[in-house]
């Protein structure tokens, strides 16, 4: 019976080195599963305001009990819009704050966040981004209020949403603080630092949940053209002289 435990033991430990990357990367797998759901509900946000963003943050089940404590509410991910259109690899993030636009409930919302300039995408890249003082923020236009936005009548480097109950409305995150997951990025990927540079030159094999969500992502497309009817006009009757 002892010769038969040594051999028993080595297989186990062999085993459980297996499996252990997959479950500690089962809660950075479930996060991009459901930022990818999330995207199914962007096309109510402005095609013309996500097709020129330098890129998109997806907070996924953010808790808004949270909101008045200064302690972390939210896991996501950003992903770069890159100047060809497709889309980068997902950058875990996590978003903390002390009090966010007087917001109390018991609940969960999805969170995106719309970065419309370099500038601001960089310093979320950076690892240190305070939403509304490092950068001008604005909760998203919907409805009249985009064309207004997407005009450039209303400025903002980030525009923020919000989804609860299947709805999107715009949403102030002044204060909240965005900061690179080092420790999922390297769970996800198997980089060695997690910084944003190592998953944006990240070239191993495909995750098949990151790809479903950049091909999520590409494929927003803008509403469908109204078609164009032509009324026939009846000539008017000759003139009496």
């Amino acid at each position: 019976m002892t010769s038969l435990r040594k051999p028993f033991m080595a297989l186990l430990l062999l085993f459980t080195a297996a499996i252990s990357p997959l479950y500690a990367r089962g809660r950075e797998v479930k996060t991009v599963e459901q930022a990818a759901n999330v995207v199914q509900g962007l096309s109510v946000i402005p095609w013309g305001m996500l097709h020129e963003a330098a890129g998109v943050a997806i907070i996924p089940r953010a808790v808004k009990a949270a909101l008045v404590l200064d302690g972390e509410f939210g896991r996501g991910v950003v992903v770069i819009h890159e100047p060809d259109g497709r889309w980068s690899n997902p950058i875990f993030v996590t978003l903390k704050s002390s009090g966010v636009g007087g917001q109390v409930g018991i609940e969960s919302t999805d969170l995106v966040l719309v970065f419309m300039t370099r500038k601001a995408l960089d310093r979320a890249l950076q690892g240190r981004l305070t939403l509304g003082e490092d950068v001008a923020l604005a909760a998203g236009p919907l409805g009249r209020d985009a064309k207004i936005a997407h005009e450039g009548r209303v400025k903002a480097d980030i525009y923020s949403y919000s989804r609860s109950r299947g709805l999107f409305a715009g949403i102030s995150l002044e204060r909240a603080r965005l900061r690179i997951d080092a420790h999922s990025n390297k769970t996800f990927y198997g980089c060695r630092e997690g910084s944003s540079a190592e998953v944006l030159a990240h070239r191993g094999a495909p995750i098949g949940a990151a790809e479903t969500l950049k091909a999520r992502l590409l494929g927003l497309k803008p509403p469908p053209a109204l078609p164009v009817v032509v009324v026939p006009i009846a000539p008017l009757p000759p003139r009496r002289r």
